[in-house]
């Protein structure tokens, strides 16, 4: 982790006046705090939603569960990394009641995840690394489901592809792009007044015309259509960020790792 690696510099956020408009959510979780001081800058953020061809479902899926019907053999595709392990332990309930339990499960917890993940290979036709790989699955019409990136559905959208977004009733997970100073930097004046400048609302809008994120800047949306502070989830951000559980520290990341590659081997 960065943040404790000694690699970044913590913050002093009295040089960064737009800091307090930054959504309340990102700038208080604990990813880039150490013994109280902060050692990141949220930058942008967004969910891993639940993307699928709508001709393929006529109603909205309501659950992750839906990949695991023996219909959609080989017809899924699911993201090579933890994200997947995290969605499996989803499945099974392990975020009940600590939605941060996702990052710290026990050695029979992942066993189950594990033995879940088995179960779905059937479906899988491909995994994706890339979001261009996701997206031209859909669009080759190889798979109908899997999990994705906002950005996804915005490219299908674009090439008139049938796609439907949604955050099933067991949450998701959802990651921060933070921005820091490197702890050697002989430029940390100049670097706070970078800092600023890319979190400042005008900024913010212009990066989420390019990359399609949300702004960790609400008040990105008064330079924003009414269609794109809906599509941002900028109408209700606070609500949206509620059913998102955030990427945190994984203390046995080795282990998970280990988890997921025994399931990418099994036959």
């Amino acid at each position: 982790m960065i943040a404790t690696s000694g690699l970044s510099a913590p913050l002093d956020l009295g040089k960064l006046p737009t800091y307090s408009q930054l959504s309340p959510q990102l700038t208080s979780l604990s990813l880039v705090r150490v013994k109280g001081d902060a050692y990141g800058v949220p930058f942008m953020w967004g969910p891993d939603p639940m993307i699928y061809d709508t001709t393929a479902f006529p109603q909205t899926p309501d659950s992750w569960n839906v990949m695991w019907d023996p219909k959609l053999k080989q017809k899924i595709s699911v993201w090579d990394d933890l994200s997947t392990v995290y969605m499996a332990a989803q499945v099974l309930g392990y975020d009940k009641p600590d939605p941060g339990h996702l990052y710290n499960l026990s050695d029979d917890e992942l066993n189950a995840v594990k033995n879940k993940l088995i179960e779905l290979k059937p479906n899988i036709r491909k995994m994706w690394s890339t979001g261009g790989d996701l997206t031209n699955l859909f669009e080759n019409h190889e798979v109908v489901i899997s999990m994705g990136w906002p950005l996804n559905t915005v490219e299908l959208k674009k090439k008139n592809f049938p796609v439907g977004e949604t955050i099933p009733k067991e949450n998701t997970t959802g990651w921060i792009d933070h921005l820091m100073i490197t702890a050697g930097s002989e430029n940390k004046e100049l670097a706070y007044k970078f800092l600023e400048y890319m979190i400042e609302a005008k900024t913010q809008k212009s990066v989420t015309d390019v990359t399609h994120y949300t702004p960790a800047n609400p008040h990105a949306s008064q330079f924003m259509t009414a269609e794109e502070v809906k599509s941002l989830h900028l109408d209700d951000v606070d609500n949206y960020q509620k059913r998102l559980y955030f990427w945190q520290n994984v203390p046995r990341r080795a282990k998970y790792n280990e988890i997921w590659n025994e399931v990418k081997a099994a036959q």
